[in-house]
């Protein structure tokens, strides 16, 4: 828990300024935890003896989300053209002998729509007019639903809630993150509108609601990484982050966050 804390105010510390100060940095730190992501995606399906192509996927999910951050124009053809693109590349591999070609195409444009389609509302929450603000009231009430889903479930946890996907989530834990998030995205709303500059049309009732599906949803996240690291037999997706694990593990559950609080604020806020 301390080991896990400690990077958590360090990860703070480097991504705040980002978060901010948005543009260039912002995109920056999400493409890092992004591509990260898709190269641990890509790993994870090579130690079971697939092959997503690494350079279609990495480089697909790039250009995606270069696309939908600075040149929204040109997202669709660019989105188009990686999927072609790996069908090219895979249509050569099962000519050179790759039986389960046709499989690798499916795990290769997964990863483009997953991480990169999907993790691309990670950048679209922040280039709404106010975007720093909602960012710092979706994406924390999803942070802070994880932590007390960890901890109440570390502690109280006796009901496992997916025993095969992931043994150690419990149902109190998931109660857990939907109060805490609930909680959560009803304190951010109210102490940014009272402490801060924020003047987004947003009530505490609406930013609890929105908590409280920051809490119910995004777990199914961190439950779809898991079904992909049992998939592979492989524990964490990688080291790189003491106390938390890889990229992959950071992100699961913000793909969730992201998409769903980006519609969230564009019909019912905005």
């Amino acid at each position: 828990m301390r080991r896990r804390l400690i990077t958590t105010l360090a990860l703070a510390l480097v991504g705040m300024p980002a978060i901010l100060v948005g543009g260039i940095f912002y995109f920056s730190l999400m493409a890092i935890f992004l591509l990260g992501a898709t190269l641990e995606y890509v790993q994870l399906f090579r130690a079971v003896k697939f092959e997503p192509q690494s350079h279609i996927t990495t480089g697909g999910v790039a250009f995606i989300i270069l696309a939908r951050m600075f040149f929204p124009q040109y997202v669709m053809p660019v989105f188009a053209a990686t999927i072609l693109v790996a069908l090219a590349w895979h249509l050569i591999a099962y000519e050179r002998g790759r039986d389960q070609a046709a499989l690798d195409f499916s795990l290769t444009v997964a990863g483009l729509v997953y991480l990169g389609w999907i993790g691309a509302y990670l950048l679209d929450i922040r280039n709404l007019p106010d975007g720093g603000w909602w960012f710092m009231i979706v994406l924390p009430s999803v942070w802070l639903a994880d932590s007390g889903a960890y901890s109440i479930g570390r502690a109280y946890g006796k009901h496992k809630m997916a025993p095969r996907l992931s043994p150690k989530k419990s149902w109190e834990g998931y109660a857990a993150s939907v109060f805490t998030g609930m909680i959560g995205g009803a304190f951010l709303v109210y102490a940014y509108s009272t402490f801060g500059n924020f003047s987004g049309n947003i009530t505490i009732l609406q930013g609890a609601l929105l908590g409280f599906i920051m809490g119910a949803l995004p777990p199914l996240g961190d439950l779809g990484e898991s079904m992909f690291k049992r998939q592979s037999g492989i524990k964490d997706s990688s080291d790189i982050i003491p106390g938390h694990g890889g990229f992959f593990d950071r992100v699961d559950s913000w793909l969730w966050g992201g998409v769903i609080g980006y519609y969230f604020l564009v019909f019912f806020i905005l």
